[in-house]
Order: structure tokens, then sequence, then C-alpha cells
């Protein structure tokens, strides 16, 4: 099973992007799929945001509003559409699937990818 970021980059303040992850080994549909970032000197962050089997998407408090998921089950692809940028979404990015909600809440998955840097610049 592998995972595979792409689409990120160098992006002014306020602008958008579009990261997206490639799934191959496993058919998405049916499963959920979370999109993590990792600050600089910080932790992993998330899941940012959720793709859920059933079409549902919930996003943090802190990107709500400017993120969301675009999912294409028949191409095993998911993207993270992101606008309004801002200084704090520096980070790097990764998806992970199959997501699930583990003991106390906690998201866990069984892969994830290596990630796609995004910097927000002034």
């Amino acid at each position: 099973v592998q995972l595979v970021e792409s689409g990120g980059g160098l992006v002014h303040l306020g602008g958008s992007l579009t990261l997206s992850c490639t799934v191959s080994g496993i058919a998405l549909e049916g499963y959920a799929l979370g999109w993590f970032r990792q600050a600089p000197g910080k932790g992993v962050e998330g899941p940012v945001c959720i793709s859920a089997s059933d079409g549902r998407i919930t996003c943090t408090e802190s990107v709500k509003g400017r993120f969301t998921i675009l999912r294409d089950d028949a191409k095993n692809t998911v993207h993270l559409q992101m606008n309004n940028l801002i200084r704090e979404d520096t980070a790097v990015y990764f998806c992970a699937a199959p997501l699930w909600a583990g003991v106390g809440g906690k998201y866990e998955f069984d892969y994830r990818g290596q990630g796609t840097q995004v910097t927000v610049s002034s």
C-alpha cells in the first residue's frame, strides 16, 4: 500500500493551494482518510481534515472554513483544498488511511505518505 502526496510548494499569505494524495494497493472506497500536518519544531497535528467513508468531511477549528477535502474514489485520490492560507499553515502535510478513532478518541491509521511541504510566506 502506498500513499503519495503532491502539490506542495511556496504560497503567499492569503493564497490557495491544493494537495493531492494518490493511494495504491487498496481501494479507497469504504475507508476514511485524513490529512495531518507537522509544523517546524512541532509535533504532528491532526487530522486537520477527515474524509469519512460516507462522504462526510470534518476539519479542525484551526482550518475550518478555509480547508476542505475533495474525494475521487474512482481515481483513488483525495485532494486537500486550502484557501486563505496563513503563516501557521506552514508545515509538512501528509495523508493517512485507513483512518479510525482509537482509544481515547485519538485517530489511528495503517498507512501514511511521506508528506509534502507547504510554506506560506509574506
